[in-house]
Parts: structure tokens; sequence; C-alpha cells
């Protein structure tokens, strides 16, 4: 049985806002911040010919750092979809997640999943099937 190869692609990025988690009954209802990590993986079967990777992580990085344009510095509460959806990790996963699978459409990586860390010890990650 032969074995077939992927490649897959992790960058990370940060960005720093302030949010309140509405409905949470403790201290995370009130308002705090956060340095939050965020990492993107895309994988592929195929390099690309002429330069031999699966895509630039120059590219992917840049494609990341435009999605997270908008939340940094900001109080997320404020910013749609955040001002009627609640600021968690888990909601912030999935909106970075959409916007950078739209981001990069065309390429020959597909997104696997997006993680937002709001410290090193605890990480919420969203993938789609």
């Amino acid at each position: 049985m032969s074995k077939r190869g992927i490649w897959r692609l992790t960058v990370t990025e940060s960005f720093s806002a302030s949010h309140c988690l509405r409905g949470y009954e403790g201290p995370c209802e009130n308002l705090h911040g956060h340095n939050f990590g965020v990492e993107a993986v895309v994988e592929g079967e195929r390099l690309d010919p002429k330069v031999e990777y699966l895509m630039d992580f120059k590219r992917l990085r840049g494609a990341l750092r435009e999605i997270l344009a908008p939340l940094d510095h900001h109080h997320l509460n404020e910013v749609p979809p955040f001002d009627v959806e609640n600021p968690s990790s888990e909601n912030l996963a999935r909106y970075i997640y959409r916007k950078l699978e739209g981001a990069l459409e065309g390429e020959a990586a597909r997104l696997v999943s997006v993680s937002v860390l709001e410290k090193e010890a605890s990480k919420a990650t969203y993938m789609e099937y």
C-alpha cells in the first residue's frame, strides 16, 4: 500500500483587545483584555512546481493580519458581529476561519483550522468538515 503525502503549514499572529462575556455570571462578564494569539493551519497535496512550496507563508500571514486588523486594540463587544454575538474565543475562531477561508480562495492550500488563544494554556479551535 502506498502512502499519500500531505503538507501542512501553520502561521501565528496576535492582537490585543478587550471584551466582556455576556451572560457569564463571573469575573469575565466584566470588561477585561487579552493579548490573543491566533493560529491558522492550511494543508494540501501538491507543491507549486516552480517554487516547490504549498503556498507563500507571507501570503498566508498577510491575509490573517488583514482579518485581525479591525479587531486589534478595540473593544470586541462593539465590533460587528460581536456587538450581537458573544466575543468568546470559540466565536472569534469561527469568525476568523470564515474570513480567512474567503481570503484564500483560489489557493492550492485549503484551510484546516483556526485557533484562538486567550493565554498559552487555553486554546479554542474551529474547523469545518
